[in-house]
């Protein structure tokens, strides 16, 4: 009998533990932003046709930007915006996870 409450307390616990909390969607929000930011506009988005430069040659006047201009100009707004703020963000999570694991 004890064998079987000590099984099913382990279950009850590992699944609180692997739970799919607000915390885990901020961490993974956080590793994608990161993602973003550090990819190299000259090593890897000017060979796909991704770098700032190929958006300018693909616009043209009145029409609205398609879905890779869009994706373009987030892609530059993290990498420009979101560097300082990365590192106190980032910061913040490698202490939480000292802390409480």
């Amino acid at each position: 009998s004890s064998g079987i409450n000590a099984e099913y307390g382990y279950f009850i616990q590992t699944n609180l533990r692997m739970g799919f909390g607000i915390y885990s969607l901020i961490e993974a929000g956080v590793l994608l932003i990161n993602a973003l930011a550090i990819l190299n506009e000259e090593r890897f988005l000017s060979k796909i046709g991704w770098s700032a430069s190929a958006q300018v040659d693909n616009f043209t006047y009145g029409e609205a930007p398609g879905v890779k201009n869009r994706l373009i100009e987030l892609i530059s707004s993290v990498r420009t915006l979101m560097r300082i703020p990365l590192i106190f963000v980032n910061s913040l999570i490698i202490v939480l996870e000292l802390l409480f694991g």
